[in-house]
C-alpha cells in the first residue's frame, strides 16, 4: 500500500481534519474499522508562509514548502500534499522540486467544479488566496467565471481566519458576517457554486448555511489523496 505524506501545520486544526478525514475515508474504502493507512505528517510554520508572501520572497516559499515535501519523499512517502491553499501560491514551482507525486488542492477543486457543472463560482480564502491569480486562473482558462469578496470583505475573512480560525475559535458572530458577505455575492453575481479556499472554513459555514453547493476543499483534495492509494 502507498503511504501518503502530509505538509502540514498550515494551520493545525486543518492539518487534524486532514488526518482524520483521511483515515474515514480510507477506513470508508476498505469496509472496516479495522484498518488504517500509513502516512506521514510533516508540520511546519504558516506564519513564515505568510511572510514570506507579505514581503513578495517567493523564492524562499518555494524552498520552504519544497524542503518539507522533499523530507516526507526522503523518508518514503510515494506522493505529498500540501494541506492548504494558500502555499499553492507556488505549487507547481514545488512539485519541480520533489520527484514524487504531488496533488494540487487547486486541480482537485477545478475537477470537482467541472463534475458539478459549475460555472459561476464564488471564492474565500486568506487575502493572499484571494487577492493572487493561482486558484482563479484554472477556472478562467476552463472557461468559468470566478468571483470574490469587495477588498473591504477581503481583508475582515482575512483577519478573521487569522486571529479566530487558525486557532480552533469558532464565533457565532463571525459566522454570520461570513453568511452576510456569501449572501451579498450570490445575490449580486448569480453564483452557482462557492469555493471555500482555506482549508479551516469548514469549521464555520456548513453546506446548509446556503443554497448553492459549497467546494470544501479539504474534503476535496482528502478525496484525492485517497484515490492516489489506489492508482
Amino acid at each position: 500500500m502507498k503511504r501518503a505524506g502530509i505538509v502540514g501545520g498550515l494551520g493545525p486544526e486543518s492539518t487534524v481534519d486532514y488526518y482524520q478525514s483521511f483515515i474515514r475515508k480510507y477506513q470508508d474504502r476498505m469496509g472496516t474499522k479495522q484498518t488504517l493507512p500509513e502516512l506521514f505528517i510533516n508540520s511546519i510554520n504558516m506564519y513564515n508562509i505568510f511572510q514570506y508572501i507579505s514581503e513578495d520572497r517567493f523564492g524562499d516559499l518555494v524552498e520552504y514548502v519544497a524542503s518539507a515535501a522533499v523530507k516526507l519523499e526522503d523518508i518514503g512517502a510515494d506522493f505529498v500534499v500540501v494541506s492548504a491553499n494558500t502555499p499553492h501560491i507556488v505549487f507547481d514551482e514545488v512539485r519541480e522540486k520533489v520527484n514524487i507525486p504531488m496533488i494540487s488542492i487547486v486541480e482537485a477543486t477545478f475537477d470537482k467544479s467541472e463534475e458539478l457543472g459549475l460555472k459561476n463560482v464564488g471564492l474565500l480564502g486568506t487575502k493572499f488566496t484571494m487577492e493572487h491569480e493561482f486558484f482563479k486562473k484554472p477556472f478562467q482558462t476552463g472557461d468559468k467565471k470566478i468571483v470574490v469578496p469587495s477588498k473591504t470583505d477581503q481583508q475582515f475573512i482575512h483577519q478573521r481566519i487569522v486571529e479566530e480560525l487558525e486557532n480552533g475559535i469558532v464565533n457565532p458572530d463571525t459566522k454570520q458576517d461570513f453568511l452576510n458577505i456569501v449572501g451579498k455575492m450570490i445575490t449580486d453575481e448569480n453564483l452557482d457554486g462557492l469555493i471555500l479556499g482555506c482549508t479551516e472554513l469548514p469549521m464555520i459555514l456548513k453546506d446548509e448555511d446556503v443554497e448553492i453547493p459549497l467546494l470544501n476543499t479539504t474534503e476535496i483534495h482528502v478525496d484525492k489523496m485517497v484515490e492516489q492509494l489506489f492508482n
